[in-house]
């Protein structure tokens, strides 16, 4: 009899087989269950509560995942694939997810029946090419400037192009909380895009919370926009609105600091030690004069400005804000020209910032400071309003989604229909195909052709509908040939999404393609799982000692 051969630590977790991809698939379709009903327009929200009892609400698919604590390694893929898709383009993360639960929960009855996972994976592999070739195919392109342009021309195009870009912003919205103001954010997104600079860089659009107020009540500001700092006896003396002034940046602590250094200083009699006190005195107000020569009104600070300083320059109807948020410095030397200083010695013309207009309001219970007409405005500030602290932070990921994909909108010029349009397409595209192949492949592929259905099929549950009765016409339409054909939730029936401008951009579905498919032959390509028993036993968290190493 062979002895039994040990390779592995004691305690050590091990299974493989097709039992160990089935539950795999199983462990992923458990996430799509958690984000499936909140897919569309009638999707349903989810309240997570995390260890800190702090809730979230939220119905985007990868915050959902991103706060649920998943500890299936498996599972784990799909809530990588959602941040991905959040990361890349900003929206459909729970389409990537759903998608991918689907495609998996095809496959499973193959791999049950003992189809080899890699004749799977390589099936998958072919239709995500297909279905990628055919959303470039007939995705509609949308016409650039073009320097021969009459002028004219041009500007019809620019609103051509805006209202496009509307479309796909109200897309986005239509499916979260805001949807119902999704116009008045539409083009708030589009206006906050459209400040930036070619590169469309994200952190040059900051978003401020104010709770109270309405929705509406929310605003965009074509320049920085940052809460009141804190601030000394004497601020309310300075002025709080100014034309054209100029604006210094600083890296510099304009008070009179405690001493924390351990120097010694001897001193044999009183007159010693008033000079030091003076000497310090000395030091604050020259730094003081030489900001007040240099000709600027605003004196921004990243570190402390003291109750002397504040007083200075308020005597000298100066404005001064201390202690100003990093990035918020950062977006003001963008937005007003000029650089941050951290010194006070070359205070030149060139360094200062400037803008049209600087001035101090209220918004809510908060004060702001606010620059706008800046030169090099290529910044803007939305200061969003809302009800419950919870409800602003939803408002801000949703603009967040909507900021990304005018992003993409923008660089890439091709849109498809949304509603399940799309997936309706691909899904007779590759029913098709899968007729003019022959063996296993063929029933895969036309395996996948059913996957994808299931994102008309759920925007149809989640909202109530019949899903079979929808899915059939929709399926006859797109037989007959009507591409754009959808489902229309606000009817309750099937209709062309082109023409309801339900617009998307075509990489927003190519990368969830891409992404599902991938996550999907990953998940099947995995037949062994290995568990590594935890350090230090299961008794007591490891490293609960007083330190180096000495037990408690």
């Amino acid at each position: 009899m062979q002895p039994q051969i040990i390779l592995l630590k004691e305690g050590t977790d091990s299974s493989q087989g097709i039992p160990q991809v089935v539950s795999n698939i199983s462990a992923c379709q458990a996430i799509a269950d958690a984000v499936r009903t909140t897919l569309g327009p009638r999707g349903m929200d989810k309240l997570i509560v995390d260890g800190q009892g702090k809730a979230v609400i939220s119905n985007d698919g990868a915050t959902i995942l991103k706060t649920l604590d998943v500890v299936h390694p498996a599972a784990k893929t799909l809530v990588d694939i959602a941040k991905s898709q959040d990361a890349e383009v900003g929206d459909g993360t729970t389409s990537v997810v759903l998608l991918a639960g689907e495609f998996l929960k095809q496959a499973k009855p193959y791999v049950e029946e003992n189809v080899h996972p890699q004749v799977l994976v390589r099936a998958y592999r072919k239709a995500a090419v297909l279905c990628v070739q055919k959303i470039k195919e007939i995705s509609v392109k949308i016409k650039k400037e073009d320097p021969k342009m009459t002028n004219d021309a041009a500007a019809h195009l620019k609103i051509e192009q805006r209202s496009l870009l509307e479309k796909c912003a109200a897309t986005t919205l239509s499916s979260k909380l805001v949807a119902h103001q999704k116009e008045f954010f539409a083009k708030m997104v589009v206006e906050a895009v459209s400040l930036l600079d070619d590169l469309l860089p994200l952190n040059m659009i900051g978003v401020k919370k104010v709770t109270g107020g309405g929705l509406e009540d929310s605003r965009l500001i074509a320049g920085v926009a940052f809460k009141k700092t804190f601030s000394y006896a004497g601020f309310e003396m300075q002025p709080k609105k100014y034309v054209n002034p100029k604006i210094a940046m600083l890296n510099v602590e304009l008070e009179l600091k405690a001493e924390k250094d351990n120097a010694e200083i001897r001193v044999d009699n009183v007159e010693e030690y008033q000079s030091i006190v003076d000497a310090e005195w000395k030091i604050l107000y020259d730094k003081l004069d030489k900001i007040h020569e240099s000709g600027a009104k605003v004196v921004l600070s990243k570190l402390p400005i003291g109750d002397v300083a504040t007083q200075y320059f308020a005597d000298r109807d100066m404005f001064c804000a201390g202690r100003v948020a990093d990035e918020d410095l950062r977006r003001t030397m963008k937005a007003c020209g000029g650089s941050i200083q951290t010194s006070i010695q070359n205070l030149t013309e060139d360094v200062l910032g400037s803008c049209q207009n600087f001035e101090e309001i209220q918004v809510g219970g908060e004060r702001y400071n606010i620059f706008t007409g800046c030169p090099q405005a290529k910044t803007c500030t939305l200061i969003l309003r809302g009800g419950a602290e919870q409800f602003i932070e939803e408002t801000e990921r949703s603009l967040h989604d909507a900021i990304m994909i005018v992003r993409r909108a923008m660089k890439n010029d091709a849109v498809v229909a949304g509603g399940g349009a799309i997936e309706m397409e691909l899904s007779k595209y590759l029913r098709d195909y899968s007729r003019t192949i022959a063996g296993k492949e063929q029933l895969l592929i036309a395996a996948i052709a059913k996957a994808l259905e299931i994102i008309p099929r759920q925007l149809c549950e989640n909202a109530g509908f019949d899903a079979t009765n929808i899915l059939n016409n929709l399926r006859q339409k797109h037989w007959s040939g009507c591409m754009w054909y959808g489902v229309d939730v606000m009817t309750e029936d099937i209709a062309d999404n082109f023409v309801g401008c339900i617009w998307e951009p075509a990489v927003v579905k190519i990368n969830a393609l891409t992404a599902a498919a991938e996550a999907a032959c990953l998940i099947l390509s995995v037949d062994e799982t290995i568990r590594n028993p935890k350090a230090g036993g299961e008794g007591g968290a490891p490293g609960m000692g007083r330190g180096r190493g000495r037990p408690m």
